[in-house]
């Protein structure tokens, strides 16, 4: 006597976002051990690793790679046999970023493959090999960084030992780079709002900071005392709220009969994660926070994205988008591609010391000051340029007077 047991997609699912079979882990009539990692699905910006419901035999799949899945869909069956006890699975899915693809499975053995570290998985997915392409030199077989560097610069020997045909473009020594799923998304998804949905223009200004590295500096201590630490992301968070309140506008989504204006303030952190690819946790009810709760729901979003943790419910629900992409060096970015279906994004430059020109007491003189540029990019349809620079005014007003 046998039965079946049905392979489920997660219950909860994210508006507006995506998700499909990303591979199977097993293949059909393979056995499975309960719990043991079956099924990848993936949605717009993190993979989840779904494990297997009961121990037995995998004996159907109804969707194949690449198939869209909605929320609670049927994957597949498992066969049970009598000897078989259905155990609840007590934790949730492993999900990590979609950005760091799980190499091609190959002939290792399974315990090998899951002792891949992250920097490995990195390294294989940056050159494009898989499993059968790298010969493990580490403990029981396990690959490491440098068996990966081996395989790659063996390949490339290869290639560059066949001689070009003439002289064309397509003849050229290259490196092939597949995509990430991650990367497909973010490219359509950029493609989408910028080219398809909403004409997008930039407001630039500039903002000093003294105030705000005064106020860390003073109130740094007691926060980290108080279980959090006091980033410049917070200040950014904070301010964002108070300029929203002075522009509501930016904080909406356009339709085509009415302008929807959210009465609550979601703000999405955009994040660069190991690997490529860019991930938008959300902290929620930011209007409702002080800058210390700020400060300390910012420090778990990035803890759970350090540990891979994230959700899909962690990525959904934004109304607004703030990209500090000045921790990377960057002055200036114009346009940031707008985050559909919100209204507008953000920009947080470098910050840097620059020379500025003061006047005191009728005298002006010329005194250094901690600055960085802040830009606007909004839906034109939207808000207008006096509306983003309202907003820009009303941002920088408030990092410039920040309370001791």
């Amino acid at each position: 006597m046998s039965s079946l047991f049905e392979v489920r997609a997660p219950s909860e699912e994210s508006e507006g976002t995506r998700s499909q079979v990303l591979r199977w882990l097993k293949a059909l009539g393979e056995r499975v051990a309960a719990n043991e990692p079956l099924v990848e699905l993936e949605t717009d910006k993190v993979t989840v690793e779904i494990p297997a419901p009961a121990s037995g035999v995998l004996q159907q799949i109804l969707k194949g790679a690449g198939e869209e899945v909605a929320a609670g869909d049927l994957l597949g069956h498992i066969e049970l046999d009598e000897a078989s006890a259905v155990e609840p699975i007590a934790h949730a899915p492993q999900r990590v970023p979609a950005g760091a693809d799980t190499p091609t499975q190959g002939t290792l053995p399974r315990g090998a493959r899951d002792q891949l570290s992250p920097a490995v998985r990195r390294l294989m997915s940056e050159h494009g090999l898989n499993l059968n392409e790298v010969q493990g030199s580490g403990q029981a077989g396990r690959i490491t960084a440098d068996d990966v560097l081996k395989a790659a610069q063996a390949r490339q020997s290869k290639a560059a030992a066949v001689p070009a045909a003439g002289g064309a473009p397509d003849a050229l020594p290259l490196r092939r780079v597949p995509h990430s799923h991650m990367r497909k998304r973010i490219a359509e998804h950029m493609v989408q709002s910028l080219l398809h949905t909403a004409p997008h223009v930039t407001s630039v200004f500039e903002a000093d900071m003294s105030a705000v590295n005064a106020h860390r500096r003073k109130n740094y201590a007691n926060f980290e005392e108080r279980g959090a630490a006091l980033t410049l992301s917070a200040y950014f968070v904070a301010a964002a709220a108070d300029a929203i309140r002075a522009v509501p506008e930016a904080n909406s989504r356009w339709s085509d009969d009415a302008l929807e204006i959210y009465e609550t303030i979601n703000i999405g952190v955009a994040a660069a994660i190991e690997g490529g690819g860019l991930i938008v946790p959300v902290l929620r009810a930011v209007e409702s926070r002080d800058l210390f709760d700020i400060a300390r729901g910012l420090n778990v979003l990035v803890a759970r994205a350090r540990a891979r943790e994230l959700t899909p419910a962690d990525l959904r629900g934004g109304t607004f988008t703030l990209s500090n992409h000045g921790t990377s060096g960057s002055l200036l970015a114009a346009p940031i591609v707008i985050n559909q279906p919100q209204s507008a994004i953000l920009g947080i430059g470098k910050l840097e010391k620059r020379a500025a020109v003061i006047e005191e007491a009728g005298v002006e003189r010329i005194v250094v000051r901690s600055k960085c540029y802040v830009t606007l990019t909004i839906d034109h349809r939207v808000l207008d340029g006096q509306d983003a620079n309202r907003f820009l005014q009303a941002y920088v007003a408030r990092l410039e007077s920040w309370p001791l």
